[in-house]
């Protein structure tokens, strides 16, 4: 009998591939064959986010694409957007599963016994509603509180080089902009044990580079009585993986004992990334982070007193409620004092049910544009006097299987994009290299060094 095609599609963070990636070797161990969400399948699967409200545009935009390309195939969307609005998904013609993040993981047995028939009357996905909650945070689901204690680990193998590898999940901040932790529940880990065990699987393949995930993964182990940085203590003593990167984490949970840790080892790679959202401590406050800016300056200044080559990438908001340009005007002051490498510029979207979409002074659209575009700029000064700091230095790139116009690409250990002639031996190989230019694509061409 011809294998059943299925195709998935993922939107957002690393965390969103690593979890894909999980849920789509359930279908191809047991019979069906993945391929590309361009091609005909005969189900669709597309992985949500809603961490804005263009996220959910393209969410939608993929659903109708997929169904133009079978008009008789099952499309199933889950994740973050399935979770907070599965009535307005299903709603939309040719959407026949809609799974929130914790049943996501159920989907193979839903299309299983459905045995590719579904009914489009069934339900299947999960109603949650906003309402008050007492101590911690100011809202909460139904669906969130059912599911807090759940974690399903994850990772990536897709990618021969690299393993997008999840340690934790959800978040307990509760952020007056972000809707993530309705849509993903409370913080949540397995143990420090568990997750080496699961590391080793990883390192038993040919992959040489994790890269660490999850939506507050500072945050890791706190029920369990563990630390993050002692996970990464004991990840940093694991065979079998060359590289381990950490992905975005909160400036009050980066300690310096992590970032020295960083400092001392050949493993974990000089690449961090992490959230400012807002330069002014007014702004943060309104927030509801638990920093404030002094915070986050002492995290940069930390780092690069021990690895000065090392890459500091910052996320920012513009345009959040009652910004005023005197706070926008000295949130960029604050960034360009600093020594960072790049900003991940994201324009304030309304989320409902958060506690920023009551606030008073909301900034228009064609403000948030202006802004938006100052802080793109100032994104590609940074990135610009970063490359030309490691003109001439020697890194090592670890080779991946991407190719174009005969050139092959990889990247340094502090995150610079190189390429070279491709040549097939070097694929998922670790070589080192001398950075001489950068092209205008900003992607470095390099000299081997011998």
């Amino acid at each position: 009998m011809e294998k059943r095609k299925i195709a998935f599609h993922t939107f957002g963070c690393k965390l969103n591939f690593a979890e894909t990636s999980a849920i789509a070797r359930k279908f191809t161990e047991e019979s069906y064959t993945a391929v590309d969400f361009k091609e005909k399948a005969d189900i669709y699967v597309i992985h949500s986010c809603t961490v804005t409200a263009q996220a959910e545009r393209k969410c939608k935009a993929a659903i109708r694409q997929a169904v133009r390309r079978n008009p008789d195939a099952s499309v199933a969307v889950i994740g973050c957007y399935s979770q907070l609005k599965p009535d307005e998904l299903m709603k939309m013609p040719g959407v026949n599963i809609v799974l929130g993040n914790h049943e996501k993981y159920r989907l193979f047995d839903v299309i299983a016994q459905q045995n590719g028939a579904i009914n489009q009357n069934h339900d299947l996905h999960y109603h949650g509603h906003l309402s008050p909650a007492d101590g911690t945070a100011d809202y909460v689901t139904d669906q969130e509180i059912k599911t807090s204690r759940a974690y399903e680990p994850g990772y990536s193998i897709n990618d021969r080089t690299r393993s997008f590898f999840k340690v934790q999940d959800g978040c307990d901040y509760f952020c007056s902009y972000c809707a993530i932790p309705f849509a993903r529940g409370r913080s949540r880990s397995a143990t420090i044990k568990e997750t080496i065990d699961i590391a080793q699987k990883i390192a038993s393949s040919d992959i040489r580079e994790i890269v660490l995930t999850g939506v507050n993964i500072g945050d890791f182990g706190s029920r369990h009585n563990e630390t993050f940085f002692g996970l990464v203590k004991e990840l940093n003593q694991l065979a079998g993986i060359d590289r381990i990167r950490i992905s975005s984490i909160e400036p009050e949970l980066l300690e310096d004992r992590i970032i020295e840790l960083v400092g001392s080892s050949d493993k974990l790679m000089p690449h961090f990334h992490i959230p400012l959202q807002s330069g002014t401590d007014r702004i943060l406050e309104l927030m509801r982070r638990k920093y404030k800016r002094e915070v986050f300056a002492a995290r940069v200044h930390k780092i690069k007193e021990l690895m000065l080559h090392a890459c500091i990438a910052a996320d920012v908001i513009t345009g959040f409620p009652g910004e005023t340009e005197e706070d926008f005007n000295d949130t960029v002051s604050f960034i360009d004092s600093l020594d960072i490498s790049y900003l991940h510029v994201f324009t304030y979207s309304t989320r409902p049910g958060t506690r920023s979409a009551e606030m008073e002074g909301q900034v228009s659209e064609s403000e948030k544009t202006r802004r938006s575009k100052i802080l793109h700029r100032l994104s590609d000064e940074k990135k610009l006097k970063f490359y030309t700091q490691n003109m001439n230095a020697l890194q090592d790139v670890l080779w991946e299987s991407d190719t174009q116009d005969g050139m092959m690409f990889g990247f340094t250990g502090n995150y610079i994009r190189c390429k070279t002639p491709h040549d097939q031996l070097k694929v998922n190989t670790i070589e080192k290299v001398k950075l001489l230019s950068i092209d205008d694509d900003g992607v470095f061409t390099v000299d081997v060094v011998k």
